[in-house]
């Protein structure tokens, strides 16, 4: 299908829309009783939370708060943020999903069937679905934690090594190995959760690059470690 691309992006800000609605509904109204209150009030006030200290996270939770119209509405604000945050996560998610299910289904990547379209934007639905209604990740979506926005920097950074992957033949693919690493650089102003992406970033780097051998994947799963 010569829509494919547009067919993908539609129905991945449809995702988008389904895991945003439902968080902004289920949002905590206030703190929750644990981190939550502290990020939230250290946030609101530019202060520093406790060690590491997530400035990212902070600046970022600062400039939601500013849209609050007043001082009670400062824990919904920045239960938002993560709301928004987590729907984003599910979008990435679906597009990586239906990256490697294209790999999977389509027999000719430059012209995809409607049926193969149909078990791939499948695929990523449910795939991304089912992480959006699943019970942990629902429980962090909707308050003032660092574990949302830790989430999208992670499936950020992985739908980007697809990318790159994607049009690694092209002169400027390394654009998004800088990006990665940038990303990575800013996420551990989040929390140090998005370093766990590092290495399957590194082996989707060396099975692109080289041919794979037992050795040879033992050893870029030893110099992602290195890396972390």
């Amino acid at each position: 299908m010569k829509k494919y691309k547009l067919i993908d992006n539609i129905t991945g800000l449809i995702v988008f829309i389904i895991a945003a609605t439902t968080y902004l509904l289920t949002i905590e109204p206030t703190a929750s009783f644990w981190d939550c209150g502290e990020f939230i009030a250290a946030a609101h006030k530019f202060e520093v939370g406790h060690p590491p200290g997530a400035p990212f996270f902070m600046l970022t939770a600062k400039f939601f708060t500013l849209f609050a119209p007043s001082v009670e509405y400062v824990a919904m604000m920045v239960n938002s943020m993560s709301a928004i945050f987590s729907a984003l996560t599910i979008l990435f998610l679906f597009w990586s999903i239906t990256h490697l299910a294209k790999k999977l289904f389509a027999k000719d990547k430059n012209n995809v069937t409607l049926s193969e379209t149909i078990a791939i934007m499948s695929a990523g639905a449910i795939g991304a679905l089912a992480y959006t209604f699943s019970d942990t990740f629902w429980f962090s979506a909707v308050e003032g934690e660092v574990y949302a926005y830790s989430s999208l920097f992670t499936a950020l950074v992985f739908w980007a090594i697809l990318k790159w992957e994607e049009c690694d033949d092209q002169g400027n693919a390394d654009r998004w190995i800088i990006f990665i690493a940038y990303l990575t650089g800013l996420s551990i102003g989040v929390h140090l959760l998005n370093l766990l992406a590092i290495p399957a970033i590194v082996l989707v780097y060396y099975f692109k690059k080289y041919t794979p051998t037992t050795k040879g994947t033992i050893g870029a799963i030893g110099l992602s470690g290195i890396i972390i």
